[in-house]
């Protein structure tokens, strides 16, 4: 009886551990992504805006500059030489940490 006890318990905890370490691995983690993906998503949303009008077709080729994070939310920035305005030469694609696009302009802020 003691030997069906002990590979009873063994078995239950065999099979509860890897199903707690599943369910608590991804706090912390659920919802962020990494720059790479960011990049892409940006990218995406600027060539989404010159198919829609809102930027200048002189946006479609450009690549990112740099990006940036302050934990909260992601800055993709693209530089634009083609644009004669300097004050439009330079666009800001803000990202949530989870990846959802939160809005674009030219000041950054």
């Amino acid at each position: 009886m003691r030997n069906i006890s002990t590979t009873l318990l063994v078995s239950s905890l065999l099979f509860v551990s890897p199903v707690t370490a599943y369910a608590h691995g991804s706090i912390g983690h659920h919802g962020t992504v990494s720059a790479t993906e960011i990049t892409k998503k940006a990218t995406e949303k600027v060539q989404s805006l010159v198919e829609s009008g809102k930027l200048d077709k002189s946006w479609a080729d450009v690549q990112y500059d740099k990006v940036t994070s302050n934990g909260k939310e992601w800055v993709v920035t693209f530089i634009n030489n083609k644009v004669s305005d300097k004050a439009k030469q330079t666009l800001h694609v803000f990202m949530g940490d989870d990846g959802t696009y939160i809005a674009t302009n030219f000041t950054g802020k």
